[in-house]
């Protein structure tokens, strides 16, 4: 997860209030893992009962780390939103490459500090892009996982994340929906609806709802489109959107 972009620092009450409020929800949703089980992540039991979801991750996992692979140029990753840090240490499997996970709730983070605390090219860091990292750090990719629907306006997030890439470097947004303008009202009932069901119906301020056409103003591309025929054909077919923005001087 990750908190919405106006949320400055650790210390704000808003952060601690929705720091509080998620895991709480985390709780009851069944997205509280035990050691073990982040460490073996994105491999979970198959009577889990998000497996399904977890196979879609482990895809996205995979296709992801192909991509890092592929691109000598990708020595820091910065993934923003890194919850238990799972997919940061998935990342860090690649050689050579120093990934961060940014984060803005404590009790994730130290539970990804103490799981992961022998991978010596990975960190965590508690806070969001506008504090607690370093001015003058630049990552050659930035990644959103299952995040960018914490932030209220993707323009902004996508804005500031740019800022912080390299020359050639590259956003990544992940397993997190889009909408097309006619199904924002009916997404955000059904948001409304399941937050008020679980016992949370002040979350529904917390997730937000986004189209693509909010980057027609940076430099993207669709990597997978979970509309196209090719998605429909295939058996391990994925839901979300996988975009990637570069650098606008790249």
């Amino acid at each position: 997860m990750n908190s919405s972009d106006t949320h400055i620092a650790s210390g704000d009450p808003v952060v601690t209030g929705f720091e509080h409020l998620y895991i709480q929800l985390r709780q009851k949703e069944g997205r509280v893992y035990k050691d073990e089980e982040v460490e073996a992540l994105p491999i979970i039991n198959k009577e889990h009962r998000h497996y399904k979801e977890w196979i879609i991750r482990k895809n996205s996992c995979r296709a992801l780390l192909n991509y890092v692979k592929q691109r000598n140029h990708f020595l820091s990753i910065l993934e923003v939103g890194c919850g238990n840090g799972w997919l940061s240490a998935q990342l860090a499997t690649a050689k050579a490459i120093k990934v961060t996970g940014l984060d803005i709730n404590s009790k994730e983070l130290e539970q990804a500090e103490r799981v992961f605390e022998n991978k010596t090219n990975l960190k965590f860091i508690k806070g969001s892009l506008q504090s607690e990292l370093p001015k003058d750090e630049k990552f050659d990719m930035i990644v959103f996982a299952a995040s960018i629907q914490y932030f209220p306006s993707l323009k902004q997030i996508v804005t500031l994340a740019v800022e912080r890439l390299t020359l050639l470097g590259e956003i990544h947004i992940m397993d997190s929906p889009f909408y097309q303008q006619h199904e924002m009202e009916a997404a955000r009932q059904r948001t409304k609806e399941y937050y008020s069901g679980l016992g949370f119906p002040q979350m529904t301020g917390c997730y937000y709802h986004h189209t693509i056409n909010e980057l027609d103003t940076f430099q993207y591309k669709i990597i997978h489109h979970p509309h196209s025929w090719k998605n429909k054909l295939t058996i391990k077919k994925n839901p979300f959107y996988w975009i990637s923005i570069k650098n606008r001087y790249s």
